[in-house]
């Protein structure tokens, strides 16, 4: 889903990346090295800017300091093998925390100005909710909070991302103090609208979404930590030991995993509706009704892996989508 919607950023389109230096005699330095993966990885991920945090991410996976490595100085050998080791690292951090991105290309805007019936609602509604005072008048510049309502969702990029708009609202005389009725409102947003829609058909923009997906790649490396999975299962094993003759195996491990399971690679509980049916889904098919004072560490271990593993079965087939807090 590349155009006028959401797209995934997992890195599997970063397979086809052939990383490769300039041709130069001269050094390099770390920055320089970095700087040319990035603008090699561009096209292939919409043109976006690398966040910092995949950055910082990518180069702790192949441990290098993101303090010190941008000045250290690299023969063309050991820039190579960087090169290749940053853009491998950028892919495997993709695909453990995939980027949802939308991207806009006029397209929603256009079908909103088509259907006069649809943009007519979209304007008396943007037009009530400015019109604080009740007064039946708005001033000009409000055009740039409703262009902030619309958002995202609508096809609206924000102004920080898109500065053009800026230039599109003075273009179309939208940044003085006049009042509005809602007539004038409307004709004004529907310039103003028609003319950013004709913009973003021609070079579309690419908004990182603050969007999470939980598809079962960091749980799975979670897995197959042993250490690290027998020292989980302890903990939950304490909680079984502790617990009274009424509760199940099952039911302990679910209450741990709904309170914790995001830090070993499930959604939060409380994301959505979508993982509480998960969490239905996968404690289904659970032996249920075993006496939690009968059942030995090495058998509970058992179920909590086969339980972990049916979540990275059901999360592979259906990754869970959840917004993030600010």
């Amino acid at each position: 889903m590349a155009d006028g919607g959401l797209a995934v950023l997992d890195g599997s389109s970063l397979k086809a990346v052939d990383p490769r230096l300039p041709e130069t005699d001269e050094p390099f330095t770390g920055i320089q090295v970095l700087e040319i993966a990035e603008s090699q990885l561009s096209s292939f991920l919409f043109g976006i800017s690398l966040p910092q945090n995949l950055k910082s991410a990518a180069l702790k996976r192949i441990n290098l300091d993101i303090g010190s490595f941008p000045d250290k100085e690299l023969n063309r050998e050991q820039a190579s093998s960087k090169l290749k080791d940053y853009v491998i690292a950028i892919a495997s951090e993709l695909r453990d925390d995939p980027l949802v991105v939308s991207v806009l290309d006029g397209s929603p805007l256009k079908l909103f100005l088509e259907d006069e019936d649809d943009f007519a609602m979209l304007a008396e509604n943007l037009f009530t909710d400015l019109d604080t005072e009740d007064k039946g008048k708005i001033c000009t510049n409000q055009i740039r909070n409703a262009l902030d309502r619309m958002g995202v969702e609508m096809g609206v990029p924000p102004f920080s991302v898109f500065p053009r708009l800026e230039d599109i609202l003075k273009k179309n005389k939208a940044e003085g103090e006049e009042a509005l009725g809602q007539a004038q409102f409307a004709q004004l947003l529907q310039n103003v609208l028609q003319e950013l829609a004709d913009v973003l058909a021609e070079k579309h923009v690419v908004v990182i979404q603050n969007i999470k997906i939980i598809n079962g790649s960091k749980l799975k490396k979670f897995i197959t930590d042993e250490k690290t999975l027998d020292d989980e299962i302890g903990k939950i094993f304490q909680n079984q030991c502790a617990s009274g003759e009424g509760r199940t195996s099952a039911e302990i491990i679910r209450s741990y995993l709904e309170k914790n399971g995001p830090n070993l690679g499930l959604p939060p509980s409380e994301a959505n509706e979508a993982v509480g049916l998960l969490y239905d889904q996968v404690f289904a098919d659970v032996e249920e009704g075993k006496n939690t004072k009968k059942i030995d560490k090495d058998e509970f271990g058992g179920i909590v892996k086969d339980i972990l593993e049916k979540f990275v079965e059901q999360l592979e087939a259906n990754p869970v989508f959840h917004e993030l807090d600010g």
